[in-house]
């Protein structure tokens, strides 16, 4: 299945919500006797939107970006203000489709790249009606 935006959402910045921060790092391998202290307080708007007037989310259905940690249900910070560059994952709208994908940027060409070898990489026509929505800068990707 084709990867597809299933919602487009504004980011709610009228309420802050921070929780509870602890510096010390947390081994993925044996347990560590770190320091248990608190180090603040978080608010995940401000850790994860840069440029709150440019950013949105949007869910995403498919999988045709599981390569690059991006799964059906995710949801995704996108940031409009940001330039797209060679291999950043973008939202972009090709005659009137919305998708995510891997922009790949040459001299000669723009093509969009699939992160799941079951999908073709999509060349840009000079005809095709395309444009950048934003950059992709966060996936939340529940476990």
């Amino acid at each position: 299945m084709k990867i597809r935006i299933k919602t487009i959402y504004q980011p709610d910045l009228s309420t802050s919500l921070s929780q509870p921060y602890y510096e010390a790092r947390v081994p993925a391998g044996f347990p560590s006797p770190a320091a248990d202290y608190e180090e603040g307080r978080l608010d995940l708007n401000k850790y994860l939107i840069k440029n709150p007037p440019a950013t949105f989310f949007v869910r995403v259905s498919g999988d045709s970006m599981v390569g690059a940690g991006i799964h059906s249900g995710d949801l995704l910070i996108v940031d409009r203000s940001l330039n797209p560059r060679d291999k950043n994952i973008v939202i972009a709208a090709i005659n009137g489709s919305l998708t995510v994908k891997r922009i790949r940027i040459d001299r000669k060409k723009i093509c969009l790249e699939p992160e799941n070898t079951d999908y073709a990489v999509q060349e840009i026509s000079t005809d095709a009606e395309f444009q950048v929505w934003g950059v992709v800068t966060n996936v939340i990707h529940p476990l």
